[in-house]
């Protein structure tokens, strides 16, 4: 079985999704009093108006505390069960983290850059088809720190790993409160392929970028969420998903404001007096009102007529600053995607050259005749499928299902248009299928619903629920590298 492409190709920019939404509130026990006010929440607000956006990273990480160490001790376990295993079959550790399957090619890359030839009828598939900022932040830390190149990419996963799970957290904590975050930065350690989270892939790289993201969006930093989506543009393909999810966010906080601006007839003073018409009339030249000698007599003079009223600037300087903040980052948000897309066309001398590549590695868009025909060979017919396909099927079946319950919750915008578009790629891609719940781990909006039911179960409830997850996921990633055998 030969190794796997980084990931299924996109029909294309997502169509416009429902309604924008803001950020919501947390908890209000953890609100910070130095906090500035924050954007009106918009649909799936639950309480009172969100704190600031001006934490500081060291106080986001403090909060973050629990939420880290839970996630760090699932994987942790899940890393000391996969190294039993492996010592039990007379295996090492280290090479199932550092150089096989996808991670032989991003160290390729890393050591010799994108040197293979393109050949679309023969054998030997292109490293064209992986992006490359993952080899390029490897190749970066091997050249100022000591090792090989290989431990470096596991390091690097792993520090990726505990920073998207710290976007996790606060992208949780944000909607619905610590608690709420710490759950979801823990299930995210515990999905059935969360071993590869801590290997030498892109997973945790592209997910810390999402998270971030989005995060930056709830917040209202556009900038700062244009430029790390740009960056997961340039970390993998799916990087699509997240701009589609910056792009019309934006799209529906400019028309927010216009229409704000527009419905906005007259502003109330704050002393209470009366209100400042939206229509200022222009000041009166006095010239216009003194007589001259040379004038008309009063009797035979028209009268003077009122000028006409000039129209308020429709937006305010505040609101003015906000507008190039929010074109600006969705201007730079699809960037990095285009940029590699169009380097590999550029490249070879094609308008369709990446597309032509994942063609290659068997991967192109069939609106999911494939994906729902490999669902019913394994669910339906009778046969013997592998323990690994059928996990991989019922991820796809969930993530559905969760989809739908977290539109039904009414989650905001962006985080339902990145999971929309992300399942849409995945499921509509007529590519190999058994990588299908690697490239749904970045997905973890999708897991909101079940940190909420978790967070609001009981204590015990919730320890077993968690505790299960964990378990779980260590057995299915020791099965998955060491029984399964092939890519994940």
């Amino acid at each position: 079985m030969s190794p796997t492409a980084p990931g299924p190709i996109a029909p294309g920019p997502a169509a416009s999704a429902p309604t924008a939404a803001g950020p919501v509130a947390s908890d209000p026990a953890a609100s910070d009093p130095a906090a500035g006010s924050a954007p009106v929440a918009g649909p799936g607000s639950r309480g009172p108006a969100p704190r600031g956006a001006a934490r500081t990273a060291g106080d986001l990480l403090r909060r973050a505390g629990p939420a880290l160490l839970g996630y760090a001790a699932v994987r942790l376990l899940g890393t000391l069960v996969l190294m039993k295993w492996a010592h039990l079959q007379h295996r090492g550790l280290w090479p199932l983290l550092a150089d096989r399957w996808d991670s032989g090619w991003y160290l390729g890359i890393a050591d010799h850059g994108y040197s293979y030839a393109f050949d679309e009828n023969g054998f030997n598939e292109s490293n064209l088809a992986f992006f490359p900022l993952y080899p390029v932040v490897v190749k970066a830390v091997a050249g100022v720190t000591p090792g090989s190149r290989a431990s470096v990419g596991v390091v690097v996963a792993v520090g990726c790993a505990l920073l998207a799970a710290w976007g996790i957290f606060a992208v949780g904590d944000r909607l619905y409160g610590a608690r709420v975050g710490t759950v979801l930065a823990v299930l995210w350690g515990a999905t059935p392929v969360a071993v590869v989270q801590w290997m030498g892939y892109t997973e945790s790289l592209f997910t810390a970028l999402v998270a971030w993201s989005l995060y930056a969006v709830l917040t209202d930093r556009w900038v700062t969420a244009g430029v790390l989506c740009l960056l997961a543009g340039l970390t993998r393909p799916t990087g699509l998903a997240l701009v589609a999810a910056v792009c019309v966010s934006a799209v529906v906080a400019l028309w927010r404001l216009r229409r704000a601006a527009v419905a906005e007839p007259a502003r109330e003073p704050a002393s209470g007096g009366p209100p400042t018409p939206a229509l200022a009339p222009a000041p009166t030249p006095a010239l216009a009102l003194a007589p001259t000698p040379d004038s008309t007599p009063d009797s035979t003079r028209e009268p003077a007529r009122e000028p006409a009223p000039v129209p308020a600037p429709l937006l305010a300087t505040a609101d003015r600053d906000r507008v190039r903040r929010i074109v600006l980052g969705a201007l730079l948000a699809p960037l990095g995607w285009l940029a590699y897309v169009g380097w590999v066309g550029l490249r070879l001398g094609r308008a369709d050259g990446y597309f032509a590549v994942q063609r290659q590695w068997d991967n192109q868009w069939d609106g999911g005749k494939e994906t729902l025909r490999t669902l019913r060979d394994l669910l339906m017919y009778p046969s013997h499928p592998q323990l690994f396909l059928v996990v991989v099927a019922l991820v796809l079946i969930v993530s559905v299902a969760l989809f739908i319950l977290c539109a039904g919750d009414r989650q905001p915008l962006p985080l339902l248009v990145f999971s929309a578009v992300l399942l849409l790629i995945v499921l509509g891609s007529g590519g190999v299928f058994f990588p299908r719940a690697r490239f749904l781990l970045p997905g973890f909006p999708l897991l909101l619903p079940l940190a909420l039911a978790i967070a609001r179960a009981h204590r015990r409830v919730a320890v077993l629920a968690l505790s299960g997850a964990a378990l779980g996921s260590a057995y299915f990633g020791a099965y998955m590298s060491l029984v399964y055998g092939g890519p994940p």
